[in-house]
């Protein structure tokens, strides 16, 4: 993987910068929308790459691995071969998942002992497993296995849960370097970063992170719950720790004054549901604010959902969006998808501009207040 920085902006530690993968480069700062099962919900691919403008798409460990499961995924070449996504892709460890399912799962030394929720099938995922699991799924960006853990944590089992994670790394790099990569193409391992809301151990767990010496690194644990400020805190700290010249990825975030304040902190990648699970249920992102389309006062408004005319939604307007949701109608899953998406994209890739032409923090100041407006 080859990682350059096209511009800093001079005001803060916003940076814009092109990453090269065996698939295809990208630039930052990056949204990447979340194929959970292989594909984007509601989301044809053809609308990814052309309207949307999507370089690269993460897939879930955990899912792909109970299915389709691993024996068709590499019959199949990999999630590329599957699913005929040629861009770059990046593939989680499983650990957020097997942190949601905690009246299904037993943690120790070894790894994860976790019941199927498809099934209740009994199975292990150790970081060893998750490796060789992320070879068959091909993804370009693989994460290692780390425990996530709920918030509000005492002091104590988050610096047990980072400790973990710590020593989980060492065997996710052991298994890495034993083994290659099945499609071609090398792949990138990502660490990351633990330690709850505790700056203490942030800044304790990014130096370990920071010293494996890894192609990229990631923040993990945080959007759990946590006020946004100590979220704020916490990538800070950790980005002032990470190396310069690798990418940062911040799992999990968010909403879009989340992903403005920390591309300003020197995050390049954000991964998150947000935009395809909350427009499924009505919420609606605009450069004039937030709307919920399901509201009585969008009946008779025939404007259209955004004024912007590069939005793959353009032509529908939001009286007609709010039927479709109020039916239940297939495509106003569909049309909120794609909006939403089409935001999110249009947010970093205008961030990225901002950062080159130096005027990133006045701009971004303002369209905090302003993106976050409920209408």
């Amino acid at each position: 993987m080859q990682f350059q920085i096209d511009a800093i902006d001079s005001q803060s530690s916003a940076r814009a910068t092109t990453i090269t993968t065996g698939n295809g480069s990208f630039k930052t700062p990056v949204f990447m929308p979340i194929g959970t099962t292989g594909g984007v919900k509601a989301v044809h691919f053809r609308e990814l790459k052309d309207s949307i403008g999507a370089q690269i798409i993460l897939g879930n460990t955990y899912h792909l691995y109970l299915r389709p499961g691993m024996e068709v995924m590499q019959e199949a070449g990999g999630l590329h071969g599957f699913n005929g996504w040629d861009r770059p892709l990046l593939t989680d460890s499983g650990g957020y998942q097997v942190f949601s399912l905690s009246d299904r799962r037993k943690i120790t030394e070894k790894g994860v002992h976790f019941h199927s929720h498809i099934d209740g099938s009994k199975h292990l995922f150790s970081p060893e497993k998750v490796i060789d699991i992320q070879r068959i799924i091909g993804g370009d960006i693989i994460m290692a296995f780390d425990e996530c853990l709920a918030w509000p944590s005492e002091h104590d089992a988050a610096k047990k849960s980072m400790e973990l994670t710590h020593r989980w790394l060492n065997r996710c790099i052991a298994r890495f370097q034993e083994t290659e990569s099945l499609y071609g193409y090398k792949q990138a391992l990502f660490p990351i970063v633990q330690g709850s809301t505790f700056l203490d151990l942030r800044k304790q767990s990014a130096e370990v992170i920071a010293a494996a010496d890894c192609e990229g690194n990631a923040i993990g644990g945080l959007s759990v719950g946590e006020p946004a400020d100590q979220m704020y805190e916490m990538a800070a700290s950790v980005c002032e720790i990470l190396p310069a010249g690798k990418p940062r990825y911040l799992m999990g975030v968010g909403m879009p004054d989340n992903i403005l304040e920390c591309i300003a902190l020197g995050v390049d990648m954000f991964d998150c549901v947000i935009p395809t699970r909350n427009g499924r249920n009505g919420m609606i992102f605009t450069t004039e604010g937030i709307i919920n389309i399901r509201n009585k006062r969008w009946e008779k408004d025939f404007s259209p959902l955004d004024d912007l005319d590069n939005f793959a939604s353009k032509g529908y307007s939001k009286a007609f969006l709010r039927h479709l949701l109020m039916q239940n109608e297939i495509l106003g899953c569909q049309v909120a998808s794609v909006h939403n998406l089409s935001f999110y994209l249009w947010l970093v890739n205008e961030a990225r501009q901002r950062i080159i032409a130096g005027d990133f923090v006045a701009w971004k100041n303002r369209m905090v207040k302003q993106l976050m407006v409920r209408r």
